[in-house]
């Protein structure tokens, strides 16, 4: 086997594991309807997400008239009671997922997940596909007093993951500007996806590398590896 010596990988969630973008749309179009505002559709929603819930309603209610914090607070209301009970009509990992995260564990690797998603919202939607029980530890972007761009949750899933981990010498994957930021702040190497909510093009986003789908997730490690 190729030289390959992390001993975590970490990921983020919507974006990276998962493609979100029609559950978390829904979500925005429901709000946005009871502003009376224009549906937006999932691309125009995709390069919102990654910075919370209502860091992507802001932006989806910029788009289509603006805001005051009185309305932006109530239909973030809104917002989460929609998604909470459509969390996972849609949603769905993507390609290539689950033989990486079977390749990493083979390996011996240990996983977790920082998302700035709700904590309770990324439990629900990893309990649904099934997947929770190959992550030793999911942050979310409350469950510390910092979530990214900020490196405490990168820290923190690092000091989790080595509880079971062979080591910690560690990686992570995402696909936003958030992710890239807060893993290097840790001082981990940042692998960009491509095929990710993008705010920008994946080659400003300084990671330390690129991948446009899960299979060159193992060889691109061992890249960074050696």
């Amino acid at each position: 086997m190729t030289h390959f010596s992390f001993d975590i990988v970490g990921f983020d969630l919507d974006g990276t594991l998962l493609d979100t973008s029609g559950d978390l749309a829904a979500a925005v179009n429901h709000a946005l309807a009871l502003a009376d505002r224009p549906a937006l559709s999932v691309g125009q929603v995709k390069p919102m997400i990654g910075g919370g819930a209502r860091h992507m309603l802001k932006q989806g209610l910029t788009a289509t008239g603006g805001y005051d914090e009185a309305m932006l607070d109530r239909l973030h209301a809104a917002l989460l009671a929609h998604y909470e009970a459509n969390i996972c009509v849609l949603t769905r990992p993507y390609p290539g997922v689950i033989d990486a995260l079977d390749a990493l564990a083979a390996r011996g690797v240990t996983l977790g997940i920082v998302t700035n998603k709700i904590e309770r919202f990324a439990r629900i939607v990893l309990d649904q596909l099934d997947l929770t029980d190959r992550f030793a530890c999911v942050l979310g972007g409350d469950t510390l007093a910092q979530s990214k761009p900020s490196p405490m949750p990168i820290h923190e899933m690092v000091r989790l993951c080595a509880q079971q981990a062979r080591g910690d010498r560690a990686a992570f994957v995402g696909d936003s500007i958030f992710d890239i930021q807060a893993a290097q702040s840790a001082g981990l190497p940042a692998i960009a996806c491509s095929f990710g909510f993008l705010m920008q093009p994946v080659d400003e986003l300084g990671a330390d590398a690129v991948i446009d789908a899960f299979d060159a997730l193992i060889p691109t490690l061992e890249g960074l590896s050696r």
